[in-house]
């Protein structure tokens, strides 16, 4: 997961508010019920000594803007709120949270957050016609949802019923306008696929659209479209079926993404590229060397790390600082290991309590190793 996302979290002066709350808005009761959700969380927050400021911010953010976008109305949301009380996150959250959370503390408590993200996996979904399309584009860091309504010319695309010699006529200018409708939306994807880490392109609507649309795609993105029979662009058409279909290939995406991840950090010995434990990737993290940063999601929160004066001056123990040059502050292991990951442009991937090898917390990834990497000694 890219997770530059987080740098106006890690950029803004703490303590911080962080909340994971149940934002469902699905029955006439939904105002009344997620004011009450909210009024509890943000009660928390004031007995824990969050300012007026930052808990009227939370509030405002998490009773507004909860319906809409790609996948319909919002079921969990993630909001932080820095000590000035301006928000530094709001991401939307898989699902409604199986406990929700509200903390005010002087480090942001993301590992939760992150475990609990919809998938940031870039795609795009495409629902065409044969005038047009709809095109979405989503999961990419640090930028919203966005939708483009490609439209065609629509006064050929209509095949008629008419007899003699203009038969043929009307049904070859209906053809060629299909096709350049379509051609239009293949711009759109063509552009996009070149400019972004796309990982697929969901196809749904007309069944002729489509095949002209997959015959025009070009080599950058021709390997990732997945095409679906369920779901249609016109008026009142159902996109549930849509969708339901992207969680299912951001799920696909995400669950290889960890997958991979272990494999590599198993396979370290074969390779010498990966390593595990909480010292060996602090080193890491300080010489840049971490291209993933892999943690479990059942962190400890007593884990402390020492961060001098910037996120990549870490350490485990005062010796390590004394090393550097610096004073070290106590800070939770968790926030820092994520702090250092966003300033290093590391990924991050979390993944299941016990995945690791030896039952390790963390362990990374590497762009490169030296002399002094423990797995290439």
């Amino acid at each position: 997961m890219d997770v530059s996302f987080l740098e106006p979290v890690f950029a803004a002066a703490g303590p911080y508010a962080t909340v994971c709350a149940d934002v469902t808005h699905t029955n006439e009761n939904a105002d009344t019920e997620l004011d009450l959700r909210v009024r509890a969380l943000t009660e928390q927050l004031s007995e824990q000594g969050a300012p007026e400021a930052v808990v009227e911010a939370v509030r405002a953010r998490l009773t507004e803007g909860n319906e809409g976008g790609e996948a319909g109305t919002l079921k969990g949301r993630a909001v932080v709120a820095a000590a000035d009380g301006t928000v530094v996150l709001d991401e939307a959250l898989a699902d409604a949270p199986a406990r929700e959370t509200a903390e005010w503390s002087p480090h942001p408590d993301l590992i939760p957050v992150l475990k609990q993200l919809a998938g940031r996996i870039p795609h795009v979904v495409v629902v065409t016609d044969r005038i047009g399309a709809d095109v979405t584009t989503a999961g990419l860091p640090g930028r919203p949802d966005q939708e483009k309504e490609i439209e065609g010319d629509g006064f050929h695309a209509r095949k008629v019923k008419v007899g003699g010699w203009a038969h043929n006529t009307y049904m070859h200018t209906a053809e060629n306008q299909w096709e350049e409708n379509a051609g239009l939306v293949a711009d759109e994807l063509n552009s996009l696929a070149r400019r972004l880490p796309l990982r697929f392109i969901l196809l749904a609507g007309d069944v002729r659209a489509r095949q002209i649309l997959s015959d025009k795609a070009h080599a950058a993105w021709s390997d990732l479209v997945v095409s679906m029979d369920e779901g249609g662009r016109s008026a009142g058409a159902d996109r549930e079926p849509i969708e339901r279909r992207t969680a299912e290939l951001i799920a696909e995406h995400e669950a290889r993404d960890i997958a991979d991840a272990v494999e590599k950090v198993q396979s370290a010995g074969a390779h010498g590229l990966a390593l595990t434990g909480t010292a060996a990737v602090v080193e890491a993290l300080r010489k840049g060397q971490v291209e993933t940063l892999v943690l479990t999601d059942a962190w400890d929160d007593d884990a402390t790390l020492l961060v001098g004066n910037g996120p990549l001056e870490l350490g485990v123990k005062q010796q390590d600082m004394d090393a550097l040059g610096v004073h070290g502050e106590v800070v939770p292991a968790g926030s820092a290991l994520l702090a250092a990951a966003v300033a290093s442009a590391a990924g991050v991937v979390v993944v299941p309590e016990a995945a690791l090898p030896g039952d390790e917390p963390v362990a990374a990834i590497l762009r490169y190793t030296d002399d002094s990497t423990p797995s290439a000694q």
